[in-house]
């Protein structure tokens, strides 16, 4: 018979930290994802081993890989913990004041008038729950996701990555060209590259960055680069001081307030082309809470940020809108 002092230490805590470190390999990696300490998460492990008596990880590896007992109590335990995940976050949501916990990531596209607004409204209609926001890029936030660290991301779509999760597509954004107010070059001379002006662009490592590389490429545009920032915030600023001009999307201006009275905006003058922004959720996540984001996002978007951006360019009507 197993002593009491084991069977405490088969708990659900317990076999997600099995389940995470199996996917990391490291000790460090996990604390770092959990905010558990290194020997809080050795412990857990030690205690699972001990219960099960057999060794799920191969120790003596950098970094850590499963034995072939491990690899199968992990393929026996992976789709019962996604169960139980979804089974607590559904009985939790059954009635949506008696959420206990969402952890929620999104872009800094909406960090200004957005974000707050939602927070509010989440916290007086979800009263028992507490709430964690993160901001951050969409790659990181997908990761994230993936990893069971946020339970919804509202992110600049990329369908390559998302696999078993959730995705609700929320707006679609076209890209356009932003240059200095003066500025009198055309929309074409501009993106050929007949203008004294440099090109200020985003990252190749961010979504949007990549989108924009992908698509001068198949019209064969090759544009040198001054500067790359992954700030978009801070593009826009450059451009508004007579810096260089960029490549962005309507809803990244509307943030930038301060910087639209220096700002042109043009249409993208070759094959017109644009970015999704969805939301998205674990498989885990509470189809309940997952309504109440997505119709509350909805309705902010077009309060902020729809209806202003198409009175101030009506050219842009019928390609900046929310997705049905």
């Amino acid at each position: 018979m197993l002593d009491n002092s084991k069977k405490k230490d088969l708990n659900l805590k317990t076999l997600e930290l099995f389940q995470i470190c199996a996917e990391k390999g490291s000790l460090n990696a996990v604390s770092n994802d959990t905010g558990l300490s290194v020997s809080t998460v050795s412990h857990h492990l030690r205690g699972l081993e001990e219960y099960l008596g057999v060794a799920l990880f191969d120790h003596s590896r950098r970094p850590m890989i499963l034995t072939p007992k491990g690899q199968l109590f992990l393929h026996n335990i992976s789709d019962a913990l996604h169960s139980i995940r979804k089974a607590k976050a559904e009985a939790s949501a059954g009635n949506i004041d008696e959420a206990s916990y969402l952890r929620l990531g999104i872009i800094e596209d909406f960090d200004s008038d957005i974000i707050p607004e939602l927070a509010i409204y989440l916290t007086n209609n979800m009263r028992q729950c507490e709430f964690m926001y993160h901001t951050d890029s969409s790659n990181k936030i997908i990761e994230m996701l993936r990893n069971r660290q946020l339970d919804i991301g509202i992110i600049s779509n990329s369908t390559e990555r998302l696999a078993e999760l959730q995705d609700r597509p929320l707006l679609k954004d076209p890209f356009v060209i932003a240059s200095p107010l003066n500025h009198e070059k055309t929309p074409l001379e501009i993106i050929h590259n007949k203008t004294n002006l440099p090109f200020l662009r985003f990252p190749k490592n961010m979504i949007i960055g990549r989108q924009i590389d992908s698509h001068l490429r198949r019209i064969g545009i090759n544009l040198p680069s001054k500067f790359e920032c992954g700030n978009s915030q801070t593009l826009l600023a450059m451009v508004a001081d007579g810096a260089g001009w960029t490549i962005t999307t309507p809803l990244i201006i509307s943030r930038a307030k301060r910087f639209q009275p220096k700002l042109k905006i043009h249409p993208f003058p070759i094959k017109a082309f644009s970015r999704d922004l969805a939301v998205v959720a674990t498989p885990d996540c509470s189809r309940l809470i997952l309504d109440l984001v997505d119709k509350k996002m909805r309705k902010l978007i077009e309060k902020h940020v729809i209806k202003q951006t198409h009175k101030n360019a009506p050219w842009i009507a019928n390609s900046f809108n929310l997705i049905e």
